[in-house]
């Protein structure tokens, strides 16, 4: 901690006597960020890569806060204006609901205005906010009380000026007071944003469109040219860089059709003989129809890793040379081969556990190499094969269920499906199955009813709206869609 005074001289009995003025209370740049250790762990962006939108809010709102808090220690600087900040706060304890099950570990929307002049009473504020302990700054704080009790007759205390409105009607400068009251009382509506955005968007979708019909053509081409059923991008790239990784596909296609022709698959029916946890056995007994491959031809995902994801897709590595993308169409034999085993196990587990079906849930942000779902899907069949639960061969039929590396108890989804630690205990994950399968189907049927809710009220904003498109990103829920459309019909902007 550091104090900065000042000298000030004092008229007292005809004598002038230097009085020490402490000016705020303050935290030092590496004390503050101690302090907010418990905060950072709570809401830290890399905490919510499967969340995309909430950790985009976190991410803009810590820069917004580490730059409130850096302009606080500029010695002379003017203090920021009132900021508003929200951030999606990590519940670090398990919950249970009503019927005794853990939930999984989920997060809390918190909003709170940063007002405060100094460090410590901004962490402070923040840390309360979010209702974290704040019991590590005990030591601090009992300095600061020690200081405030111990001061010496004469000297001055801290008390930020107030000047009079007519000071900043005159200067120009801005109240910070008004500023606060301002923030506390207007807050930004749908239509507000949609007016106050309208324009800009008007004018960066003109300026796009050679660009989008250029993006357009050069996809239909591909797919055309190298027999694929779609083109996709894992993550948002403008449209320029779309073009430039579609040109890039097209002149490789170009250079070296030989290693591209590989995507059409292969429309021969070869019986494989392979060996999988030690067991034999032929494709024919296991597959009785012509491998998804080999029918309808690949769908390529631009994203930053090259190989083969969970759902079979190539994934092409946008900072990876020509070179290591033919390396990897030569490999795509294995892949198909890795994922047909994949989905052999797959098979065994539904087997083994009452015909449930296991499913992988696409989120945006890193795929899921196939790889990784082939050793995910092997641990969890070696530990359940030989236990041979008691579960009714179709007692879970029609359910779902996805497995989960990171997680050490089961859950059930909201949306209905099971997820499912891969090193769960199996007695545990029979019981668990049991007692919640009534619950299971209960919410997906509350899910199919969701979605064909979403479906027609997202065509009743298209239409409504006269909007060309509508979407949304896969960590947007049904529950959380449906009233967002009906936010936009009701708080609609007369420019749309």
């Amino acid at each position: 901690m550091y104090v900065t005074t000042f000298l000030r001289y004092v008229r007292l009995g005809g004598r002038c006597v230097c009085a020490r003025m402490v000016q705020r209370r303050n935290l030092s740049g590496a004390d503050a960020i101690n302090a907010l250790r418990p905060f950072y762990f709570a809401v830290h962006p890399d905490f919510f890569g499967r969340h995309p939108r909430e950790r985009e809010v976190n991410d803009n709102s810590l820069k917004r806060l580490n730059g409130y808090l850096e302009n606080l220690q500029k010695p002379g600087a003017r203090s920021p204006k009132p900021a508003n900040l929200t951030f999606y706060v990590r519940d670090t304890k398990e919950k249970a609901d009503s019927s005794g099950s853990l939930l999984a570990s989920e997060f809390r929307s918190v909003t709170f205005t940063l007002q405060s002049k100094d460090v410590l009473s901004t962490v402070l504020d923040v840390l309360r906010s979010c209702s974290l302990s704040v019991e590590h700054m005990q030591d601090v704080l009992k300095d600061e009380t020690e200081k405030s009790s111990t001061q010496q007759p004469g000297t001055a205390f801290y008390r930020p000026i107030k000047w009079d409105k007519t000071y900043y009607t005159f200067t120009g400068f801005r109240d910070p007071e008004q500023e606060l009251e301002q923030a506390r009382r207007v807050e930004p509506t749908l239509s507000l944003w949609l007016r106050n955005n309208e324009s800009e968007a008007t004018k960066k979708q003109n300026a796009s469109l050679p660009r989008r019909e250029e993006l357009k053509r050069l996809k239909r081409e591909l797919i055309q040219k190298l027999g694929l059923l779609d083109i996709r991008w894992q993550r948002k790239w403008g449209v320029a860089h779309k073009c430039s990784q579609l040109q890039s596909l097209g002149r490789l296609s170009t250079q070296s059709p030989e290693a591209l022709h590989i995507l059409r698959g292969n429309h021969e029916n070869r019986i494989h003989e392979m060996t999988l946890d030690g067991l034999n056995f032929h494709c024919a007994q296991m597959f009785t129809q012509i491998s998804f491959f080999s029918e309808t031809g690949h769908v390529i995902v631009f994203t930053d890793q090259s190989g083969m994801n969970a759902s079979g897709h190539v994934m092409l590595g946008t900072m990876d040379v020509h070179h290591q993308w033919t390396k990897l169409f030569e490999r795509l034999p294995s892949y198909r081969s890795l994922f047909q085993q994949s989905d052999w196990l797959k098979e065994r587990i539904s087997h083994l556990l009452g015909g449930i079906q296991v499913i992988h849930i696409e989120r945006m942000g890193p795929a899921l190499p196939l790889e990784e779902l082939y050793s995910t899907l092997n641990t969890f069949h070696k530990r359940l094969f030989p236990q041979r639960l008691s579960l009714h061969p179709r007692s879970m039929q029609g359910l779902t269920m996805s497995l989960e590396n990171d997680r050490s108890t089961p859950c059930l989804h909201e949306m209905g499906h099971f997820i499912i630690p891969t090193m769960c205990d199996t007695l545990q994950l029979q019981n668990f199955l049991q007692s919640q399968a009534q619950e299971a189907r209960r919410r997906m049927r509350r899910k199919d009813k969701l979605e064909a809710e979403e479906e027609d009220i997202i065509s009743s904003c298209l239409q409504d709206l006269s909007l060309h498109s509508l979407s949304k990103e896969p960590s947007v829920l049904s529950s959380q869609m449906i009233p967002c459309c009906r936010r936009l019909m009701e708080e609609r902007s007369p420019q749309m």
